[in-house]
């Protein structure tokens, strides 16, 4: 063993010795009885504070979801008021087109009213002449006979069956009265409105005549030239002779012996007040 080996073992035993020196200071201060309780509270502060910091972050998250279920009501409150605005702006502006429109409703009948009692007021007034003028004709006596038809100064009777030409003759001079005789358009007229609706055929006083063999009326008068155009036959002279006829508006010549019916016509008697 060398110097240098003895040196180096002495410097190493002093290091172990200083090492230990350390370790049992430690050890000493582990072991010392104020350690434990402030362990101890030490443990009970960090544990504290974790629970508070657990505590204070579900405090923080039930804050923070009331908060955001707050803005929620205020925004569905919010979208709610401006809803009933609106609702209340329409219902105002649909408030005044309704009475618009009742307003002019109202004016519309309180017109017709008014247009109406006007056409009650003016057939009353109707009425009250009706009945004047029914009360002075009840005072007069009437132009012709029941079922007999007053045109001009002419009363107009249609038969209900056909005969020949004479015998419609007869009829009309038993009733006082003649075959009808049509002096003017007037009374041509009036005859084709009232056959309008009859396709049958009705004899008039026209004929023609022996030894003449003119077309003359039962009082002798001829026929006025253009009133109207015979047709058929015109110049055939049968042995009972040969006679006019109406018939939708046409004037015909045939024979008298065939049947027809007739229109006898006589004076309108004049209304006089009785």
């Amino acid at each position: 063993i060398t110097f240098d080996d003895l040196k180096t073992k002495t410097m190493k035993d002093q290091a172990d010795e200083k090492s230990n020196g350390k370790k049992a200071k430690g050890l000493q201060f582990l072991s010392s009885p104020c350690w434990c309780p402030v362990a101890v509270t030490l443990g009970i502060i960090c544990l504290g504070s974790l629970v508070t910091i657990v505590m204070l972050g579900v405090q923080l998250s039930q804050v923070s979801t009331l908060l955001k279920q707050q803005q929620a009501n205020l925004t569905h409150q919010k979208n709610t008021l401006e809803g009933q605005s609106l609702a209340r702006q329409q219902g105002g502006e649909a408030s005044e087109e309704s009475q618009r429109e009742l307003k002019e409703m109202i004016e519309t009948l309180a017109r017709k009213l008014d247009e109406k009692s006007k056409e009650q007021m003016e057939l009353q007034h109707q009425n009250m002449n009706l009945q004047g003028a029914l009360r002075r004709a009840a005072n007069c006596s009437v132009p012709c006979p029941q079922d007999w038809i007053w045109h001009g100064v002419n009363c107009y009777l249609f038969s209900s069956g056909p005969f020949n030409w004479e015998k419609s003759q007869e009829n009309c001079l038993s009733l006082d009265a003649q075959l009808l005789k049509i002096n003017s358009t007037g009374d041509l007229d009036f005859i084709k409105q009232a056959i309008s609706h009859s396709n049958f055929p009705f004899w008039i006083g026209l004929s023609l005549r022996k030894p003449s063999n003119l077309w003359l009326w039962e009082d002798g008068s001829p026929l006025v030239p253009h009133l109207f155009r015979l047709q058929g036959a015109i110049s055939q002279v049968y042995p009972t002779g040969t006679c006019a006829y109406i018939q939708r508006g046409v004037v015909f010549a045939e024979n008298c012996i065939l049947a027809a019916f007739s229109i006898c016509q006589k004076k309108a008697n004049p209304l006089t007040a009785q």
